[in-house]
């Protein structure tokens, strides 16, 4: 598998673009301009690759302000754990509160289950509920590949923000210790924002939560 890195957006979150054979998948698009969408669009096509569907690790404003345009271009499943659906429903009220605009999506994107296998197209991965940061979250790992999508649970030498809507400081760390450390040491971390890390190197040096 080749995973494509995007710094995009007003808060340089990480957008993912996966491909593998002739399939990809596109992972928390925040982009918030034409540049942005255009270097994934080069991307894509450099990659000589369908794109299959979109997964969400969660419905946070700047995980997903891209998904209009990319929906206007292709015609994708979105995928998104339904534990709560508050911030989905609420994506515009969301951007105010950070001084961006943005509206609200007009439909329900299909269910991510929580612990347990999931599949889409040529794709397999274990799909690890992680709530604290948002009562939706949901981590991606591909163990054939050693890699983990942490989305805004685990940064290197840091973590997500629990200030938001049913942020919590303690089923964060839960979330942390519980499902992601308890991963290989060697597991590659895609966070996110931020670089990427090791399960085995924030063991060690992580100052919010140690294994």
């Amino acid at each position: 598998m080749d995973i494509k890195r995007f710094e995009v957006g007003p808060f340089a979150e990480n957008t993912y673009l996966l491909t593998q054979n002739e399939t990809s998948l596109l992972i928390d698009p925040g982009f918030s301009n034409d540049r942005e969408f255009k270097a994934f669009r080069a991307k894509l096509a450099d990659s000589n690759t369908r794109l299959s569907a979109i997964l969400l690790t969660h419905a946070h404003i700047d995980h997903v302000l891209g998904l209009p345009v990319v929906l206007d271009a292709f015609d994708v499943d979105v995928y998104l754990s339904h534990e709560d659906l508050h911030p989905w429903k609420h994506i515009s009220e969301q951007a105010k509160m950070f001084g961006i605009t943005a509206g609200n999506l007009d439909f329900t994107p299909k269910e991510l289950p929580s612990d347990q296998s999931f599949s889409v197209d040529q794709f397999e991965m274990e799909l690890l509920y992680t709530p604290g940061h948002a009562p939706d979250h949901i981590s991606f790992y591909f163990e054939k590949d050693n890699m983990l999508i942490a989305g805004d649970t685990l940064f290197k030498q840091s973590v997500g923000r629990t200030d938001l809507y049913k942020g919590s400081s303690d089923l964060l760390r839960s979330s942390i210790k519980d499902k992601l450390y308890s991963l290989p040491d060697d597991t590659v971390v895609y966070p996110g924002h931020g670089p990427e890390t090791t399960i085995g190197e924030e063991k060690k040096a992580n100052p919010f939560v140690t294994g």
